[in-house]
């Protein structure tokens, strides 16, 4: 994924813009989605090709059976992550070079920086409690109050007790093709305050705390043995797959990779015992999502 998105980055400004999640289709149309075949030198033909404009991706991906498949899939997991953004500190010259708009990685891991943490590929493992089933997610073990992190922008979809993630938060996408589940979160204190259903979060703000609630029907029970987030990525392209049969949930471990390089700085503030970002991104989806809703909301009052 990281070489992908530096051809992405270095190219975003030239005449020959490449989209790193259509140069991991291409791989992925190449290996049958089974990176272990990956080969650096495989995707250094692929860019060059496309930088020396000997063929445009049309013409590269035309006899690639699988491509609108992966390209599809890639991007319905990875479409929001990279982009526009603005960084900005609370006490910066406004027009400084850092509150300019920039391109790039605009997600976050969900640890903030600072906090240890160990993980491993988990994904698929075997859970019992309530009954025998696989695990759908990617665990991320840590210490209690460890600020958990906004991986993408959006909006709160879900929030409160679950018998099996304890505390959880459920964050959905702009576009509504992801939605980012948080579990497990600490006992008595699992949330950032300002959280609320329906409210929008910025990639990077802090949103809950890990601890190991859940595996009861008793709210606000620890009864997770170990320390951890259970990081959760759930692709969804029809409404009917949100609490449905055909649920589709994603293996995090790689994601988690990718995303440790840009960890959210933060601090706490010792009168209210929250944690904070330390700087500001101001997120166009944000922008673009609070305004439509407002005109949606204003469009119905005029109808009503």
């Amino acid at each position: 994924m990281n070489d992908a998105y530096q051809y992405d980055l270095k190219s975003h400004d030239t005449d020959t813009p490449l989209d790193w999640v259509c140069l991991l289709a291409v791989l992925g149309a190449k290996y049958g989605g089974d990176f272990k075949n990956y080969k650096q030198a495989d995707l250094v033909s692929i860019t060059d090709k496309l930088l020396n404009k000997e063929c445009t991706l049309e013409q590269l991906t035309s006899d690639m059976r699988y491509y609108p498949y992966y390209n599809e899939a890639y991007h319905a997991v990875l479409g929001g992550l990279v982009g526009e953004y603005q960084l900005s500190d609370s006490d910066s010259d406004s027009d400084s070079d850092s509150n300019k708009m920039q391109y790039g990685l605009k997600a976050f891991s969900p640890i903030a920086k600072g906090f240890p943490y160990t993980d491993y590929d988990d994904f698929g493992s075997s859970r019992s409690f309530g009954y025998r089933r696989q695990h759908l997610g990617h665990d991320m073990m840590g210490q209690i109050g460890t600020p958990i992190i906004a991986v993408e922008s959006g909006y709160v979809e879900c929030l409160g007790w679950n018998r099996y993630g304890g505390w959880r938060i459920g964050i959905r996408s702009f576009d509504k093709k992801r939605y980012y589940y948080y579990a497990h979160l600490r006992q008595n204190f699992p949330y950032s305050k300002s959280l609320k259903e329906g409210g929008t979060v910025t990639a990077g703000d802090v949103i809950g705390y890990m601890g190991h609630t859940g595996y009861s029907d008793k709210e606000n029970t620890n009864n997770i043995d170990i320390i951890h987030l259970h990081f959760g990525l759930q692709l969804i392209f029809d409404e009917s797959q949100k609490d449905g049969n055909n649920e589709i949930w994603i293996s995090c471990y790689e994601l988690a990779r990718f995303l440790s390089q840009n960890r959210s700085e933060t601090v706490k503030d010792e009168s209210s015992k929250e944690w904070r970002r330390i700087q500001n991104m101001v997120d166009p989806a944000v922008t673009d999502y609070e305004q439509s809703a407002q005109k949606n909301t204003a469009d119905k009052k005029e109808e009503n």
